[in-house]
């Protein structure tokens, strides 16, 4: 039997009513067991401070109110080219949400880095250093105080030695990601199960539960979905529904 996967979702879609985001809600309550890894992103990050809009006030606070998710701020870094001090800011940011948490249920568990470098060198393991150090140093930052880099490929080791929580070691169409391209450099830099998570795209929809029950030995959080375009937009038709259930499946 494969090995149980939690989901990790890049919720990038604008919450304009109590309903925009119900696919999600609907799921988290109907599979109680699964562990959701939520990531807003109310504006390329943040957004202004304090806080985010009415409406994502409203959605994170609901998003919070559930034992089985964690949700997560998105900040991009561009590859550690981003000034350090204006990621910091962001975090803090993030951090300041959850001031008045008993009351308002604002906050986040932890850190989406998109954009974190594969290569390694010094410079950029030592910003990666600095980031998680602020991030588990920061009472704002709730829970585990989760941090998530994304360079979308298995990353050199000096870059995950000690490293983030999770690493997406792939972001791939599904077509690529069964290339031999991506395949040799996916056992070339092999991370335990427990750190890794696999985002697939453009799966054909007949090829979405062999596929989900492969990733399930591979990765500890997983998101796959028929969309090809639009992807962190929007709840595949088809597939939201078959994921769900090919995570539930002996």
């Amino acid at each position: 039997m494969p090995p149980p996967s939690g989901i990790i979702v890049p919720l990038y879609i604008y919450p304009l009513s109590p309903t925009t985001w119900a696919p999600l809600y609907d799921s988290i309550s109907a599979y109680p067991n699964l562990h959701f890894l939520v990531i807003v992103n109310p504006n390329s990050g943040p957004g202004a401070p304090p806080l985010p809009d009415a409406n994502y006030v409203r959605e994170i606070a609901r998003l919070n109110s559930y034992a089985n998710v964690d949700t997560l701020g998105y900040i991009a870094i561009r590859y550690c080219k981003k000034p350090l001090r204006e990621v910091l800011e962001e975090i803090q940011t993030y951090a300041t949400w959850a001031h008045d948490y008993v009351r308002t249920g604002l906050g986040v568990q932890g850190i989406f880095f998109d954009e974190t470098p594969n290569l390694y060198s010094s410079e950029a393991a030592e910003y990666l250093t600095v980031l998680q150090s602020y991030i588990k140093g920061t009472p704002g930052i709730l829970g585990k105080q989760l941090v998530i880099h994304n360079p979308g490929t298995p990353p050199d080791a000096g870059l995950a030695n000690p490293g983030p929580d999770l690493i997406l070691a792939c972001e791939e169409a599904y077509s690529r990601y069964r290339s031999n391209e991506v395949q040799s450099r996916l056992r070339d830099y092999p991370y335990e199960r427990v750190r890794c998570g696999y985002v697939i795209h453009s799966v054909p929809i007949q090829n979405l539960r062999p596929l989900v029950h492969d990733l399930r030995h591979r990765a500890a959080y997983l998101f796959v979905t028929e969309l090809f375009g639009q992807f962190y937009e929007r709840f595949g038709p088809s597939s939201w529904t078959a994921f769900l259930e090919a995570l539930q499946e002996a």
